[in-house]
């Protein structure tokens, strides 16, 4: 059609002589219409370029069809790999996502929070920004009853359920092994505490060191956002050390300032693992890139997707309502590689 109006189901039954209820039933696949004709009304609607009314039909069966999800960012590895689980999972269940980032911003993450709850979506999918430190943006849905699902990086609270790996046992781990190596003088590069994945790993490590017969020292805890220009300054603050104080070993939080601290000190002639063994957390591919390989804790971004979305389904279905798992819990396991590895291989 020409005029610039939207094309209705009364167009294309006056396109092909017949009734508006039956056009409306073979739009929706109605076993009363028969094959041939559905196909006849679908092909009329693209040729005559119809699009289904959703604001419409939402208003009618109040749900959208779609879910809200908040990531810190969406240039990660981790989040990629989040989003195709979110993504397969949803689809089978004929829903869509709108997919925000807050860019590591609370206040980035109070906005796209605030047009979630415009668009009207069925639930929210979400991992915290970097900074954020209450929830009282997600209030609205609180109110509305709008399940809200926290996907790795999670904010406590019994009406809403967590999807987690084990972030003190997994740091636990790594320094557990960092010390079978030999490893006495463990550097620690950390996150913004107020996250849970950052403060249970920081847990982790401390407790590996207590059994270990090792005091904590506050001085070898390096806090940053661990992006790449955290892992060079991190190098540059051992760098300043004088050799006798410098770490044996670093743990970092992500890989990503695991390898930038590594290839600025590999630069300034420091052997890995000789001088000093690293080790990460995530797996991110940039882990197998980097010579020596690198140490990490492996979970999958995918499984973590797929458990937020049918979680969230399972609250919109009313499935055990009642009987809501706060806190579920998947599987992580370290990888050792080169960059650790200051024992002789066996």
């Amino acid at each position: 059609m020409s005029d610039g109006r939207d094309v209705t189901i009364y167009d294309i039954a006056r396109h092909l002589d017949i009734s508006a209820t039956t056009v409306s039933r073979g739009l929706k696949n109605h076993p009363a219409i028969n094959k041939n004709t559905r196909k006849k009304i679908a092909e009329a609607a693209r040729e005559l370029g119809y699009r289904t009314n959703t604001f419409a039909s939402s208003l009618r069966s109040k749900t959208t069809q779609t879910i809200g999800v908040i990531v810190p960012r969406l240039n990660s590895y981790f989040v990629a790999s989040v989003l195709a689980g979110m993504e397969d999972t949803a689809s089978k269940e004929n829903y869509n996502l709108i997919i925000t980032q807050s860019l590591e911003s609370s206040a980035k993450e109070v906005a796209n929070a605030h047009t979630m709850f415009n668009k009207r979506v069925d639930g929210l999918l979400v991992s915290l920004a970097y900074d954020t430190e209450d929830i009282n943006h997600l209030q609205p849905f609180f109110k509305k009853r709008i399940p809200v699902v926290f996907f790795d990086r999670t904010f406590p609270r019994p009406d809403c359920t967590s999807i987690v790996i084990d972030n003190y046992k997994a740091a636990y781990d790594v320094t557990k092994h960092l010390l079978d190596q030999g490893c006495r003088k463990i550097m620690h590069l950390g996150g913004n505490l107020l996250r849970n994945v950052y403060s249970e790993r920081l847990k982790g490590y401390k407790q590996a060191l207590t059994d270990s017969g090792i005091s904590y020292d506050e001085k070898k805890v390096y806090i940053s956002k661990l992006s790449e220009s955290s892992g060079i300054e991190a190098a540059e603050h051992i760098l300043a050390m004088k050799p006798a104080q410098r770490p044996d070993a670093v743990f970092a939080a992500n890989d990503t300032a695991a390898v930038h601290c590594m290839i600025r000190l590999k630069a300034a002639g420091i052997q890995i693992p000789g001088e000093i063994a690293f080790a990460g957390f995530n797996n991110d591919p940039i882990s197998k890139v980097i010579e020596p390989n690198l140490t990490t804790v492996n979970y999958s971004g995918y499984s973590m997707g797929e458990a937020a979305v049918l979680n969230l389904l399972n609250h919109l279905k009313g499935v055990n309502s009642s009987k809501t798992t706060n806190m579920i819990i998947l599987r992580s396991d370290l990888i050792i590689r080169d960059s650790s590895l200051k024992k002789a291989k066996t």
